[in-house]
């Protein structure tokens, strides 16, 4: 994956002979936002890109013009206890999602350990799932990164009420049908870059 912001923002820390933690303590982030950004992991919001800007006193298209460049296909997980449903739901996603990478789970611990090392962009995720639940995992998933957007999977709808307290961006009913997975595609809470 192109990580042209992370290295941009690596070079001209380095020219202003700033550590991450320096660079953190000034815009008020933490020495792991700083690598965060630097490795890929996420990009920061417009408000902190221009305080980046400012301080490394570059014109803010410097970055702008980098993360317009690059050519970052989503990342996309789902996961699913269920290896027929997993199974099944997959083409579907990639019928829907072609440009985007697709991988599928059957273990939350296994998906929580990708997303510590990637990006999210979707997660699809089903409520029940053994000894924890989507819900739970929904949670998780938010902490490594607030920006992903969980679309809840499951076969009983009762289960929507729960799921919609959290900051879920949707509900899909199994199995899942291309209609439905492109309706809720459109409604993402955090819309994707040249994506949809």
């Amino acid at each position: 994956m192109s990580n042209l912001f992370g290295e941009t923002l690596r070079n001209l820390r380095s020219e202003m002979e700033l550590s991450q933690q320096q660079l953190a303590q000034q815009l008020f982030v933490s020495r792991s936002s700083i690598a965060n950004w630097e490795n890929g992991r996420r990009i920061p919001d417009l408000l902190i890109i221009s305080r980046l800007a400012q301080l490394l006193n570059v014109d803010i298209s410097v970055f702008t013009e980098v993360i317009a460049k690059e050519n970052v296909s989503p990342e996309i997980i789902i996961v699913d206890d269920e290896p027929i449903l997993l199974s099944g739901a997959l083409p579907v996603l990639a019928q829907e999602m072609p440009d985007a990478n697709i991988i599928g789970f059957l273990k939350a611990s296994e998906a929580v350990e990708y997303a510590k090392d990637t990006r999210i962009s979707i997660a699809f995720l089903d409520i029940e799932l053994g000894r924890t639940n989507g819900i739970e995992l929904c949670d998780t998933l938010m902490e490594i990164n607030p920006l992903t957007n969980v679309i809840f999977l499951t076969s009983y709808p009762d289960y929507a009420v729960k799921a919609w307290n959290t900051k879920a961006s949707g509900f899909l009913l199994k199995p899942l049908q291309p209609e439905d997975v492109s309706e809720q595609l459109r409604k993402l809470r955090y819309p994707i870059r040249g994506f949809l």
